[in-house]
């Protein structure tokens, strides 16, 4: 599907268009069953623009006089167009393309360079084909229960809650800041302990924002290097290159191979470069990360992202014994 984005953005273009086009032709229709005059006008207005893109063409010795005399018959023509359409009630661009992005024109493009909308457009086809989708939707910071959490202390100078408060203010300034930052968050701790909810918490805030946030599983993300490595899929690469969040879940469940660790590497080390930001969840500990990373990965993971711990126990078993209880 990755290989398919460009190709469904291009189609969303043309619909765009098309349903301009015929937009359009129903507004002429309309205005035109009320003002038959306006038809004319719109000929002579369309005859007179060839003339003149022609006369440019050929820069006669009279260039400048018929130039002029043409602009000014389209001009007068316009105008009458205008008055017609003010005497009937309608804005005065009623007639004209009404384009969803002015800048690009609905295509996409501002010369060679991606116009601003088109990340719009890349973010909608993506999160219509990702299965983060159903997670965005599920895990929102209003489902959010620090209820779950224990009070008590423990082995920690913080207890589960106060611990899990903490980390739910920081994900907010980090919400807050995220356009002008540069920061990488790592969650780590026990499995049920909140790091994939609160994943999905912030990526659905910065996606509300207009940002173009990629999920993908520790694994998922290795078959996609791969893909890159062996297929050369050059789109692929740039939308985990470039989107403005990618986040890692599961960060150790992959098979580790040398090629993984060589991968994985080059691409941490990319992301970073560029100042694209990552989230990476893990449920190794800081020590296991060491074990089982070569000191390259290990060095960027602690280096370069804010460490955050998730305290208590698995919070799964507790909403299925909250459901047990209710049923």
């Amino acid at each position: 599907m990755i290989k398919g984005y460009h190709g469904i953005i291009m189609k969303r273009y043309e619909e765009l268009r098309e349903e301009e086009r015929s937009s359009l032709l129903k507004r002429k229709m309309e205005v035109e069953a009320k003002a038959p005059e306006l038809l004319d006008i719109e000929r002579k207005i369309a005859k007179l623009s060839m003339d003149l893109a022609v006369l440019n063409f050929k820069k006669n010795v009279n260039h400048q006089e018929e130039f002029s005399k043409l602009k000014s018959e389209i001009v007068d023509l316009r105008g009458k167009r205008l008055e017609i359409l003010t005497s009937l009630g309608y804005p005065l661009n009623y007639l004209d393309h009404q384009y969803a992005c002015s800048r690009c024109q609905d295509t996409g493009y501002i010369r060679q360079e991606k116009c601003t909308c088109y990340k719009k457009h890349l973010i909608e086809a993506y999160h219509r084909t990702s299965d983060f989708n159903a997670l965005i939707k599920e895990f929102t910071f209003d489902k959010f229960r620090l209820d779950l959490y224990d009070d008590e202390e423990g082995p920690y100078p913080l207890s589960p809650k106060e611990n899990m408060a903490n980390i739910l203010e920081a994900s907010m300034d980090y919400i807050r800041n995220f356009k002008d930052s540069s920061v990488n968050l790592l969650f780590y701790g026990s499995p049920g302990t909140g790091k994939t909810f609160l994943s999905s918490c912030i990526a659905k805030e910065l996606l509300t924002a207009g940002y173009l946030v990629v999920y993908r599983t520790a694994d998922g993300l290795i078959q996609n290097l791969k893909d890159v490595k062996f297929n050369e899929n050059e789109e692929l690469l740039e939308l985990l290159l470039g989107c403005d969040l990618l986040i890692i879940d599961d960060l150790g469940t992959e098979l580790t191979t040398e090629f993984s660790k060589v991968e994985l590497f080059n691409f941490l080390n990319s992301k970073l470069l560029r100042k694209k930001k990552m989230l990476i969840s893990t449920n190794l500990t800081i020590e296991n990360l060491k074990d089982k990373y070569d000191e390259r990965i290990y060095s960027r993971l602690v280096g370069d992202f804010n460490l955050f711990k998730f305290l208590g126990d698995d919070l799964r078993i507790k909403k299925n014994h909250e459901r047990n209880k209710k049923a």
